[in-house]
């Protein structure tokens, strides 16, 4: 059974799981903008609405900015890693036309994201409680800090904060007593980019449940919550465990050995599973009888016996190369591998056979190397060849396909820096 889908939609590329849908994205810098662009990459219209003249904050967060082929410093880096796919308008919701358009727009779209603050929407009538009886078959997607409601509802929240308040900082970084120990955020924004992956999901999952009800709901989404979900098996180790997780820099608190390892030249990524691989490390290193050990032949006890495991281990490994070593690895079943960078991560073979390294043709630059979405279908297909838009260029085409608005009011709109 197919969910219903937008009428007025007409889909440029008809092959895509989301081909009909249409979103309007009024969310900025990353948590919302990266679902956005995830529901555009599956096919969905993707309408992102931005502020005249200055549009989405991470328009100016450079260097690096994109190399203009036509001289001028407009689009960041990090603008172009969240809005890939998707059409940018310029609205000012602060105006009382600009929040009428934002009315129309909201009765002839699926989806609205956005990630103000609790409250920010409402004094302009763009609420859920506000929109849902302009098309009561709406998708109403808010992402916050700390959630619609909660003792932190009304605090802003960013994604550095987050990550500490969610316990994520409080098990990433060295042990302490050792060099460098202290508390470390994750190298990516990573709970706005899950908190994203998140709201993508609740908003497909509202669309395949409006088939039945024929009514859209509010998906309250907070990065915390989000934080504290993604621990894992962190959270149950000390759920179920009572013991409270700690810093353990690249080990890995239930699997042993799972860390990084020093080589003669550099360091690899060794990643034992199960006992058998235990075995085959030890034998290519030239230590079998570590294996039979009794205080290292189960996954248990090494874990009980960490330090003196490791001990074992780590004189081994440094008595090769790191080429020599992930090569016996490979060919012994020893899941292992290299610590690339990420000029290295996207030169792999790997990752340009699977298409992860895209070009794209931007009316500023004519090759524009960006991600690509991971997402692989068999019989689907994703749309990655629309480039992220320049700040409302698409504003006057969208107001007069959809909202049948004329040369005439779009000059007097423009004339009062509505758009």
């Amino acid at each position: 059974m197919q969910a219903k889908k937008n009428p007025e939609t007409t889909p440029s590329t008809p092959n895509t799981p989301l081909a009909g849908f249409r979103v309007l994205d009024m969310s900025r810098v990353l948590a919302g903008p990266w679902t956005g662009q995830i529901l555009a990459d599956l096919g969905a219209e993707v309408i992102k609405v931005e502020r005249p003249q200055t549009g989405d904050d991470t328009r100016q967060w450079g260097p690096p900015f994109l190399d203009n082929q036509h001289g001028d410093d407009t689009e960041s880096a990090y603008y172009l890693a969240a809005n890939r796919g998707k059409k940018s308008i310029t609205i000012d919701i602060t105006q009382p036309e600009g929040q009428a358009l934002i009315r129309q727009l909201a009765g002839k779209v699926d989806v609205l994201v956005e990630n103000f603050k609790v409250g920010g929407l409402e004094k302009y009538g763009l609420d859920y409680p506000s929109l849902q009886p302009l098309n009561p078959q709406l998708v109403y997607c808010s992402i916050t800090g700390f959630g619609q409601t909660g003792p932190y509802a009304r605090r802003p929240g960013y994604d550095f904060l987050i990550q500490a308040m969610g316990g994520l900082m409080s098990i990433t970084g060295q042990p302490d007593g050792s060099p460098g120990a202290e508390p470390v955020k994750v190298g990516v924004a990573i709970t706005d980019l899950v908190t994203g992956l998140y709201a993508a999901i609740a908003i497909q999952g509202a669309l395949l449940e409006r088939v039945q009800s024929g009514l859209g709901q509010h998906i309250d989404l907070a990065l915390l919550d989000t934080s504290a979900a993604i621990l894992a098996n962190q959270a149950t180790n000390y759920l179920v465990g009572h013991q409270v997780p700690r810093r353990l820099g690249n080990a890995h608190p239930n699997i042993v050995p799972y860390q990084a390892f020093a080589t003669a030249d550099g360091h690899i990524i060794i990643a034992v599973g199960n006992d058998k691989q235990f075995a085959n490390l030890c034998r290519l290193l030239g230590i079998p009888e570590l294996a039979t050990d009794p205080r290292a032949n189960t996954n248990p006890q090494r874990v009980k016996h960490r330090e003196f495991v490791i001990e074992q281990l780590a004189p081994a490994m440094q008595q090769h190369t790191s080429e020599a070593l992930l090569s016996a690895c490979e060919q012994a079943d020893v899941p292992c591998g290299p610590i690339n960078t990420i000029e290295q991560t996207f030169d792999d073979p790997s990752i340009l056979a699977r298409g992860m390294r895209l070009s794209l043709q931007h009316p500023h630059n004519d090759d524009l190397q960006l991600p690509g979405n991971p997402i692989k279908m068999s019989r689907n297909q994703l749309v990655q060849n629309h480039p992220p838009p320049l700040l409302g260029q698409h504003t006057r085409e969208v107001l007069r396909t959809l909202l049948d608005c004329d040369a005439e009011t779009l000059q007097k709109l423009a004339d009062k820096q509505v758009i």
